[in-house]
Protein backbone atom coordinates (compact mmCIF):
# COMPACT_ATOMS: atom_id res chain seq x y z
CA UNK A 1 0.00 0.00 0.00
CA UNK A 2 1.52 3.70 -0.83
CA UNK A 3 2.51 5.71 1.46
CA UNK A 4 1.70 9.30 1.77
CA UNK A 5 4.49 12.28 2.49
CA UNK A 6 4.99 15.56 2.40
CA UNK A 7 7.43 16.47 -0.30
CA UNK A 8 10.63 18.66 0.56
CA UNK A 9 9.30 22.27 -1.54
CA UNK A 10 12.24 24.84 -2.25
CA UNK A 11 11.48 28.39 -3.10
CA UNK A 12 13.91 31.45 -3.76
CA UNK A 13 12.52 34.88 -5.05
CA UNK A 14 13.04 38.20 -7.15
CA UNK A 15 11.28 41.49 -6.84
CA UNK A 16 10.87 44.48 -9.33
CA UNK A 17 8.15 47.17 -9.23
CA UNK A 18 8.55 47.61 -12.95
CA UNK A 19 9.23 44.55 -14.34
CA UNK A 20 6.73 41.65 -14.04
CA UNK A 21 9.49 39.21 -15.83
CA UNK A 22 11.55 39.89 -13.24
CA UNK A 23 8.92 40.04 -10.33
CA UNK A 24 8.28 36.32 -9.46
CA UNK A 25 8.70 33.21 -7.08
CA UNK A 26 11.33 30.21 -7.78
CA UNK A 27 9.01 26.89 -6.53
CA UNK A 28 10.71 23.96 -6.70
CA UNK A 29 8.59 20.10 -5.36
CA UNK A 30 11.17 17.65 -5.05
CA UNK A 31 9.36 14.37 -6.37
CA UNK A 32 11.37 11.83 -7.81
CA UNK A 33 10.30 8.83 -10.17
CA UNK A 34 6.75 10.47 -10.26
CA UNK A 35 5.78 10.96 -14.26
CA UNK A 36 3.67 13.84 -15.45
CA UNK A 37 0.58 10.80 -16.27
CA UNK A 38 0.44 11.19 -12.47
CA UNK A 39 0.46 14.36 -10.85
CA UNK A 40 -2.22 16.89 -10.46
CA UNK A 41 -1.53 20.79 -9.87
CA UNK A 42 -3.82 23.03 -8.79
CA UNK A 43 -2.84 26.35 -8.88
CA UNK A 44 -5.17 29.66 -7.60
CA UNK A 45 -3.79 32.81 -6.74
CA UNK A 46 -3.90 32.57 -3.16
CA UNK A 47 -1.90 28.93 -3.28
CA UNK A 48 -1.24 25.59 -4.33
CA UNK A 49 -2.46 21.96 -3.76
CA UNK A 50 0.14 19.25 -5.70
CA UNK A 51 -0.66 15.56 -5.72
CA UNK A 52 1.42 13.16 -7.31
CA UNK A 53 2.04 8.87 -6.72
CA UNK A 54 5.10 7.29 -7.66
CA UNK A 55 4.71 3.89 -8.48
CA UNK A 56 8.48 2.56 -8.13
CA UNK A 57 8.64 4.54 -4.93
CA UNK A 58 5.32 3.36 -3.44
CA UNK A 59 4.70 7.06 -2.87
CA UNK A 60 2.13 9.60 -2.86
CA UNK A 61 2.92 12.98 -2.75
CA UNK A 62 0.81 15.69 -1.16
CA UNK A 63 1.56 19.56 -0.60
CA UNK A 64 -1.15 22.48 0.44
CA UNK A 65 0.17 25.93 0.07
CA UNK A 66 -1.09 29.19 0.70
CA UNK A 67 0.87 32.34 -0.44
CA UNK A 68 1.71 35.11 1.36
CA UNK A 69 0.28 37.01 -1.08
CA UNK A 70 -1.20 36.98 -4.25
CA UNK A 71 0.15 35.26 -8.06
CA UNK A 72 -0.79 35.12 -11.48
CA UNK A 73 -1.26 31.42 -12.27
CA UNK A 74 -2.01 32.27 -16.12
CA UNK A 75 1.84 34.52 -16.20
CA UNK A 76 3.55 31.20 -14.34
CA UNK A 77 5.20 28.64 -15.91
CA UNK A 78 6.52 24.66 -15.10
CA UNK A 79 9.09 22.20 -15.67
CA UNK A 80 8.70 18.61 -15.25
CA UNK A 81 11.48 16.58 -14.38
CA UNK A 82 12.15 13.21 -13.27
CA UNK A 83 13.28 14.60 -9.82
CA UNK A 84 11.03 17.44 -9.61
CA UNK A 85 8.12 20.07 -10.66
CA UNK A 86 10.13 23.44 -11.00
CA UNK A 87 7.55 26.26 -11.25
CA UNK A 88 8.20 29.67 -11.55
CA UNK A 89 5.16 31.53 -10.25
CA UNK A 90 4.72 35.61 -11.52
CA UNK A 91 3.51 37.66 -8.06
CA UNK A 92 0.67 39.69 -8.98
CA UNK A 93 1.81 43.13 -7.07
CA UNK A 94 4.84 44.89 -8.28
CA UNK A 95 6.60 46.04 -5.37
CA UNK A 96 10.80 46.09 -4.83
CA UNK A 97 10.43 44.34 -1.64
CA UNK A 98 10.80 40.65 -1.32
CA UNK A 99 7.68 39.31 0.45
CA UNK A 100 9.02 38.09 4.12
CA UNK A 101 8.11 34.49 3.62
CA UNK A 102 6.38 32.18 1.19
CA UNK A 103 3.72 31.04 3.02
CA UNK A 104 0.75 33.19 4.67
CA UNK A 105 0.88 32.32 7.98
CA UNK A 106 4.22 32.60 9.73
CA UNK A 107 4.90 29.32 11.37
CA UNK A 108 7.55 27.13 10.37
CA UNK A 109 7.02 23.97 8.37
CA UNK A 110 9.66 21.26 8.39
CA UNK A 111 9.55 20.50 4.69
CA UNK A 112 9.98 24.37 3.05
CA UNK A 113 13.69 25.05 2.83
CA UNK A 114 15.12 28.22 1.45
CA UNK A 115 16.64 27.04 -2.58
CA UNK A 116 20.14 28.59 -2.05
CA UNK A 117 21.06 27.93 -5.43
CA UNK A 118 18.70 30.36 -6.73
CA UNK A 119 18.27 32.82 -3.64
CA UNK A 120 20.13 36.15 -4.07
CA UNK A 121 19.93 38.94 -1.62
CA UNK A 122 17.05 41.41 -2.26
CA UNK A 123 19.81 44.40 -2.58
CA UNK A 124 21.98 42.11 -4.89
CA UNK A 125 19.34 40.98 -6.91
CA UNK A 126 20.33 43.35 -10.36
CA UNK A 127 23.67 41.59 -10.48
CA UNK A 128 22.49 38.04 -10.08
CA UNK A 129 22.48 36.37 -13.65
CA UNK A 130 19.53 35.90 -15.96
CA UNK A 131 18.02 32.23 -15.19
CA UNK A 132 17.34 29.99 -18.20
CA UNK A 133 13.48 29.32 -18.11
CA UNK A 134 14.20 27.93 -22.13
CA UNK A 135 12.70 24.50 -20.47
CA UNK A 136 9.89 25.77 -18.91
CA UNK A 137 6.57 26.11 -20.79
CA UNK A 138 4.73 29.03 -21.43
CA UNK A 139 2.08 30.64 -19.57
CA UNK A 140 -0.20 27.64 -18.16
CA UNK A 141 -3.53 29.72 -18.84
CA UNK A 142 -2.64 29.22 -22.44
CA UNK A 143 -1.70 25.47 -22.34
CA UNK A 144 -4.10 22.84 -23.30
CA UNK A 145 -6.00 21.19 -20.59
CA UNK A 146 -5.66 24.24 -18.48
CA UNK A 147 -9.57 24.76 -18.76
CA UNK A 148 -8.57 28.18 -19.71
CA UNK A 149 -6.69 31.04 -19.12
CA UNK A 150 -7.24 33.61 -15.84
CA UNK A 151 -6.88 33.21 -12.46
CA UNK A 152 -8.77 29.97 -11.17
CA UNK A 153 -8.38 27.50 -13.96
CA UNK A 154 -8.19 24.50 -11.62
CA UNK A 155 -6.33 21.11 -11.53
CA UNK A 156 -3.61 20.67 -14.67
CA UNK A 157 -3.98 17.41 -15.88
CA UNK A 158 0.10 16.83 -17.25
CA UNK A 159 -0.90 14.15 -18.54
CA UNK A 160 -2.53 16.30 -22.10
CA UNK A 161 0.60 18.70 -21.49
CA UNK A 162 2.94 16.59 -23.86
CA UNK A 163 6.59 17.73 -24.62
CA UNK A 164 5.04 21.29 -25.66
CA UNK A 165 5.02 22.18 -21.76
CA UNK A 166 8.50 22.22 -21.25
CA UNK A 167 8.05 18.49 -19.78
CA UNK A 168 10.34 16.34 -22.16
CA UNK A 169 10.81 13.51 -19.56
CA UNK A 170 7.28 12.80 -18.41
CA UNK A 171 6.37 9.21 -18.95
CA UNK A 172 9.47 8.41 -21.01
CA UNK A 173 11.26 8.30 -17.48
CA UNK A 174 12.66 4.64 -18.57
CA UNK A 175 13.87 5.43 -22.17
CA UNK A 176 17.82 5.21 -21.97
CA UNK A 177 19.70 7.65 -24.34
CA UNK A 178 20.68 5.17 -26.02
CA UNK A 179 17.61 4.87 -27.91
CA UNK A 180 17.89 8.77 -28.73
CA UNK A 181 17.81 9.01 -32.47
CA UNK A 182 20.69 9.93 -34.73
CA UNK A 183 22.15 13.76 -35.71
CA UNK A 184 22.40 15.27 -38.85
CA UNK A 185 20.00 13.24 -41.36
CA UNK A 186 21.14 10.05 -40.36
CA UNK A 187 17.67 8.53 -39.09
CA UNK A 188 17.28 6.07 -42.24
CA UNK A 189 21.03 4.66 -41.65
CA UNK A 190 20.63 2.29 -38.83
CA UNK A 191 18.01 0.47 -40.48
CA UNK A 192 20.14 -0.50 -43.08
CA UNK A 193 23.42 -1.15 -41.19
CA UNK A 194 24.03 -4.49 -39.36
CA UNK A 195 23.85 -4.24 -35.34
CA UNK A 196 27.71 -4.19 -34.53
CA UNK A 197 27.79 -0.93 -36.08
CA UNK A 198 26.11 0.64 -32.77
CA UNK A 199 29.56 0.26 -31.32
CA UNK A 200 31.11 2.44 -33.85
CA UNK A 201 28.37 4.99 -33.26
CA UNK A 202 29.20 5.38 -29.80
CA UNK A 203 33.37 5.58 -29.82
CA UNK A 204 32.32 8.51 -32.07
CA UNK A 205 30.40 10.29 -29.51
Amino acid sequence: MATTVTPEVLWAQRSSNADPEKNFIYLTINVPDVPASNIKLDLKPTGLTFTGHSDTLKKTYHVELEFYAEIDPAESKINHTARDVEMKLRKKELTEEYWPRLLKEAKKVHFLKTDFDKWVDEDEQNEAEEEDFSQFGGGMGGMPGMGGAGGDFGGIDFSKLGAGAGMPEGDEDEESDDDMPPLEGEEEEPAKKDAPKADDGKEAA
